[in-house]
């Protein structure tokens, strides 16, 4: 049995074997498990890789090389794990005997989901930074219907400013219905920080099922999209970028929007008409937003969401923790190893 695994700048190939050692992998039946190892741009510093990681995200697995000599590896195996290397087409079209891929980063535009889907293989996906981002997109909240950012970066330009664009909207979280659009594994975080808050919470996911929310001791609300989107103060996204997803919070669902509601970011920037997002905060139609996320990376210097006093931006760091991607490899072996033994995962992709 065979186990490919791509190490890269972040997460090395070593760093994964190790936590793979530890999967009891199905199927064995004793089978001695041969491992080969890859490394992509490991060499690179952070900045470089970085550069990388923005292609990936902006273009797909196709943009960037694949390691040399994986298409050839890729033919006998029956495992691959990658952190945020590319698993591309041609990788999974020389695959024939390949049974999973486990992942475990934040996103998945680095897999060939296309080619996952058309050779029904299945795909574990473990988003590393959950927790932290779960902690961010609460914090977020706060800030944009607190003012906190804006009120400290007055500060720190010479201005002592006591009232913002919010006013007549200005009130306590717990006053607030939270509406979650995705109840993944972070939306279900964010769900859990909400229900200690006691904090009304709605949702939207077609894929979730409220006796699987109740078995987890999560209290939401699940309804339509239309309801959720009409009925919330704050809306925060959580659902993956596809093609389905790409641009799905648009004009229409502004016009749904309270006037006085908030709409908070911490998922991709696709996932949001950009256009539409702009026009709905200068012609003050919703409350605010807060964007951890954006369509071009970094900002550019004339974008009109610059100019704008009714939104805080961040450079997507809602998952950037110390701890967060040192731990990656091991939770996905800890999330394999429950699928392995029980057939079912959070963490499984349906494609």
């Amino acid at each position: 049995m065979k186990l490919v695994i791509v190490g890269d700048a972040l997460v090395s190939s070593a760093t994964l074997m190790d936590a793979a050692k530890g999967i009891d992998f199905a199927g064995r039946n004793g089978e001695e498990l041969d491992i080969v190892t890859f490394e992509w741009f490991s060499q690179l510093d952070k900045e470089a890789f970085q550069a990388k990681i923005l292609q990936i995200e902006k273009h797909g697995p196709e943009a960037v090389p694949v390691p040399d000599g994986i298409i050839e590896a890729m033919r006998e195996a029956d495992y691959l794990l990658v952190h945020i290397a590319p698993v591309s087409r041609a990788m999974l079209q020389a695959a024939n005997k390949l049974k999973l891929i486990g992942t475990c980063r934040g996103g998945l535009e680095h897999i060939a989901l296309d080619s996952v889907k058309q050779k029904d293989i299945m795909l574990i996906h473990v988003i590393r930074n959950a927790e932290p981002v779960a902690d961010f997109t609460l914090s977020l909240m706060y800030a944009e219907t607190r003012n906190i950012a804006r009120a400290h970066h007055a500060i720190k330009t010479g201005q002592w400013c006591k009232s913002f664009a919010n006013d007549a909207f200005k009130t306590v979280l717990a006053n607030h219905t939270v509406g979650l659009i995705g109840l993944g594994y972070i939306g279900k975080l964010v769900a859990k920080r909400l229900n200690a808050l006691g904090i009304k919470v709605l949702a939207h996911d077609p894929f979730i099922e409220a006796a699987t929310l109740s078995k987890e001791g999560i209290q939401v609300e699940l309804l339509p999209l239309e309801n959720v989107v009409s009925q919330a103060d704050i809306l925060s996204l959580h659902m993956r970028l596809t093609p389905e997803t790409e641009g799905m919070i648009n004009k229409d669902i502004f016009n749904k929007m309270k006037p006085g509601s908030y709409i908070i970011n911490t998922a991709r920037a696709g996932v949001v008409c950009k256009e539409d997002l702009i026009d709905a905060l200068q012609n003050k139609r919703i409350a605010g937003a807060a964007l951890d996320v954006s369509w071009c990376e970094p900002i550019e210097k004339n974008d009109p969401l610059l100019e704008l006093d009714n939104v805080t931006l961040t450079p997507h760091i809602a998952g950037d923790t110390i701890d967060a991607i040192p731990k990656a490899p091991y939770l996905l072996k800890t999330v394999l190893n429950e699928y392995f033994n029980t057939g079912h995962s959070d963490m499984l992709i349906r494609l």
